[in-house]
Order: structure tokens, then C-alpha cells, then sequence
């Protein structure tokens, strides 16, 4: 098929940003918003939406077009068996099929234009008891309800003629949603790292574990790099395809590695405000080390027809009350019905 990836707007970073988000998740909010008026958005109505925006690209997801599979495991330490019955947490060995991505619907999108990458992850544990969960490289949402979102988006949309965010309406909007000034603090002082390999991936949204007694602990989680960390090279920036070379460069000389982290959330975190970031001083559990031993093409490659859906969750995690779990669930699966039928029609 022809693919030509439409030229990214030259705009600060700050705003490279939040527009990655605003696209990253527009399916997210805009089906919680249809749940207040099921006749005005459904599932089709936002994933038509985020085409509009970026283009169709048969058979590519709709969000996080660009990426590869990983292949490795997770070896668990036993570090989280008291927190949670899941067997995976058990010490031992599970495999794991992962996606790392740059957000949009452009499967040629350049790289260095790209602020904010994405792992998501499927754990494969011996009694099917499986785990899914797409992360994010940022540690905070930008808002916290969905007619922020909606006032986001008008603020931030590039503007005829420009292509860019109108100053002005952005950065009225954000002096009256102070809940966007942790976001904002990160996206201004934050630099992208030089690899998929040295960044840090936050689930964003709570949920509790769920031990063997039935107790609920809430959590979020977080994988942290083994590697270290790097800045990206001003003269990467231009580059639209370094992140997955520089990624093969890495794994023929060893396997990538992260740690998985769980934080502990106290009474009074918020298990449904993502724009909150929990104290530092809460408890971290090092569950393992994820470990990446080979990567795959998106076409042919063992993650192509995975939905990362973060609502499969194996015994001993439980979704927490946050809406935007369920809205998250609802795109992706629109947006998986959509591409696996296209690849089919191209088959046939």
C-alpha cells in the first residue's frame, strides 16, 4: 500500500507534547464523553475521528501505528506474591510478547518528532491467567475529566495557515485547569531519551492487587530502565526512523532489561485522578526484571494481532473505578475489529 506520512509541524516541545497525548488518547475521553449521550459518540464515532485526523492506514492501528514486537519474559522475583494470588508474580519465569510505539495513526511518522513512546505488554503465565497493559513514558495525565479534555483540544488545535496551537488559547486554558500543572512542569522540564531501551514506561491509571486473602492494595506500576539514561541528540531529532536501528544495534550485543515497580498507594491517593501524582516516599515493590530478547517486524511479528486491551487481567489485579479503563477497553477493541478485517480483505 502508499504511505505518505504527512509533515510534522514544527511547535516547542511543551506542545508537541500535549498534542501527543491529545491524539495518544482522544478515543479515551471522547467515549467516556458518549457515555453521557450514547446517540452522539460511540466506539466508531472516535476511532473515525482519530482517521480523520491522521489519515487511514488499512490494517494499522489507529493509535500507535508505528512500532515492532519484542519477544522476552519476565522473571519474577517473588517480590509481589504477597500482594497479589496472580500466578505470575509466583518466582519463576513467564513469556511475554510486547509493542514498543510513538503515538499517532501514521505508520511513517517520523521519530524525533515523536515526545512520548509506549510499551505495551503481554504476559503468557503457564495456566492462562494472562496480563495486558500498555504504559506510556510520561508519570502524570495531562487532565483529569472529560470536558477539560474537550476545552484541551479546542485550546490546543493547530490553528489555519500555521499548522500550530494558537499561544494564547493554550495558554489561557492552562492557567484555568491548574490540575495540568504537574503535567506541564514534566513536558517543560522532560527530554526525550536517546532509545526505546533507557526509558521509563508508568501505567498511569490505579489498580488494586489482590492477594490470597482477598486483600486490596492499590497500585500503579512502572517499568525502569536497566540502562542508562541518555538525552536524545539534538541531531536525532530530524531523524524519522532511529528508534527502531538504534534499538537492533542494542540487542545484538545483549538483551534489554527493565524492573517492574510497583507503587503502593495510601488512603487519601487517588485511584481514579491520573493528572495526581502519588507522594515519592510511597513504598516501591520490585516484582522482576522484564527482559527483551529479540524484536520482530509489526507485519508478521507476534504483536501484530495482539489487542493490548488493559482491561485482561489475570486473577489478583483488579480494574480500580477509574472510567477511563473501560473507555481505553472500548476504542481498543474498536480499533482491533477495524484493522484485523482490513488485513483480512488484503488476503483475500
Amino acid at each position: 500500500m502508499t504511505e505518505t506520512p504527512p509533515t510534522a509541524p514544527n511547535v516547542p516541545l511543551r506542545l508537541a507534547a500535549i498534542g501527543a497525548v491529545v491524539l495518544g488518547v482522544a478515543a479515551v475521553f471522547a467515549y467516556v464523553a458518549g457515555w453521557l449521550d450514547p446517540q452522539r459518540l460511540t466506539p466508531a464515532s472516535v476511532i473515525n475521528t482519530l482517521e480523520q485526523n491522521s489519515g487511514v492506514y488499512p490494517g494499522y492501528r489507529r493509535n500507535h501505528a508505528k512500532g515492532l514486537c519484542v519477544i522476552g519474559h519476565f522473571d519474577s522475583n517473588g517480590g509481589a506474591a504477597s500482594l497479589s494470588r496472580a500466578s505470575l508474580f509466583s518466582v519463576g519465569r513467564v513469556p511475554v510478547v510486547g509493542r514498543l510505539a510513538i503515538p499517532g495513526g501514521n505508520p511513517k511518522a517520523s521519530d524525533g518528532a515523536a515526545p512520548i513512546r509506549s510499551l505495551a505488554l503481554r504476559f503468557q503465565p503457564a495456566d492462562g491467567q494472562e496480563w495486558r497493559t500498555g504504559m506510556n513514558a510520561m508519570p502524570v495525565f495531562v487532565v483529569r475529566d472529560v470536558a477539560s479534555f474537550y476545552a484541551l483540544q479546542q485550546a490546543t488545535a493547530p490553528q489555519p495557515g500555521t499548522g500550530k496551537p494558537d499561544p494564547e488559547k493554550a495558554g489561557a486554558f492552562f492557567k484555568s485547569h491548574p490540575e495540568t500543572q504537574a503535567f506541564l512542569k514534566w513536558a517543560k522540564s522532560s527530554t526525550p531519551s536517546s532509545s526505546y531501551a533507557n526509558s521509563a514506561y508508568y501505567s498511569l491509571n490505579a489498580f488494586y492487587l489482590v492477594n490470597k486473602e482477598g486483600k486490596q492494595q492499590p497500585v500503579r506500576w512502572s517499568v525502569q530502565p536497566e540502562a542508562p539514561v541518555e538525552p536524545l541528540a539534538a541531531d536525532k531529532r530530524g531523524d524519522a526512523d532511529f528508534l527502531a536501528a538504534e534499538l537492533a544495534q542494542r540487542i545484538a550485543a545483549g538483551p534489554l532489561r527493565w524492573r517492574l515497580q510497583f507503587t503502593l498507594g495510601e488512603p487519601g491517593d487517588s485511584t481514579v485522578d491520573p493528572t495526581q501524582a502519588w507522594p515519592d516516599s510511597r513504598r516501591t515493590v520490585d516484582a522482576g526484571e522484564l527482559v527483551i530478547e529479540r524484536l520482530q517486524p509489526e507485519i508478521g511479528g507476534d504483536c501484530r494481532d495482539v489487542n493490548y486491551d488493559p482491561l485482561i487481567l489475570p486473577d489478583g489485579i483488579r480494574a480500580s473505578d477509574d472510567p477511563l479503563l473501560s473507555a481505553r477497553s472500548a476504542a481498543y477493541s474498536e480499533s482491533f475489529n477495524r484493522r484485523t478485517r482490513e488485513q483480512a480483505q488484503e488476503t483475500h
